[in-house]
């Protein structure tokens, strides 16, 4: 087998404060290793090369680590909402293995995948949810139950807040991932926000060199319970959003 260099990551990640042991090193080249060979059956990603993956995948994803270790809170519990093949939510239960993780993934096969990589390698603490947002956020069991919601790459901020703030428990929050000019996207999505109960903290701009694009992290803070009517049935999120 190939050996993989894990040196991109290592650097990167210190650049970020984050210190990853041997240990967790062979999880992500472990991680790596699956995405590609579960590639080839599935559309998890058209990134495959392993220093594209290391920086576009898995540094991307721990981005967002000042920020959760900045959340003093005890046990948190985080979920990320259209997880797809792991990202951000993987990457960073394997650098905070303490965190108790839950992936929400609509499609049965990339389910799978997160739950063969799971226990491949060997993460507990950690739960994949295979249903819609609109469902899952109105069961007990994850309505309200998450200090902080995490996603990456899954819609516009308007319809995003509706798909994710019912997730967050009052006094947690929702860090979204954005890339490239997201100012009117901002400007259409405050009305929505705050109707689900949410009130914009701040738009941090993402400064790595590894990652050169324009890439934002969205932080919206939950103030207040999200009306019990909301999310709305499957697919009237997207096609009516709360503008």
């Amino acid at each position: 087998m190939t050996e993989i260099s894990m040196s991109g990551l290592v650097e990167g990640a210190k650049k970020l404060g984050v210190t990853l042991d041997s240990y967790q090193l062979n999880q992500f080249e472990i991680y790596y290793r699956n995405l590609v060979d579960w590639n080839e059956r599935l559309n998890l990603t058209a990134i495959t090369e392993a220093g594209e993956v290391q920086a576009k995948h898995f540094m991307d994803s721990l981005t967002l680590l000042p920020l959760i270790k900045g959340i003093s809170m005890e046990s948190l519990r985080i979920i990320d909402a259209g997880t797809g093949a792991g990202f951000p939510g993987i990457p960073i239960k394997i650098a905070m293995p303490d965190v108790k993780m839950a992936l929400l993934e609509v499609t049965t096969k990339k389910a799978r995948f997160l739950e063969h990589i799971i226990t491949e390698l060997q993460l507990s603490d950690i739960e994949v949810i295979n249903e819609r947002a609109e469902e899952a956020g109105h069961k007990s069991d994850y309505r309200e139950s998450f200090d902080i919601v995490v996603s990456r790459a899954v819609a516009e901020l308007a319809i995003l807040a509706e798909l994710t703030l019912p997730f967050c428990a009052v006094g947690g929050y929702l860090i979204a991932q954005k890339k490239g000019d997201i100012r009117l996207e901002l400007e259409n999505s405050l009305k929505a926000i705050e109707m689900l109960g949410g009130r914009l903290s701040s738009v941090d701009k993402v400064t790595v060199d590894e990652l050169d694009d324009m890439r934002y992290l969205v932080i919206i803070q939950k103030i207040s319970q999200t009306p019990q009517k909301y999310p709305r049935r499957p697919g009237m999120p997207e096609k009516r959003p709360l503008l």
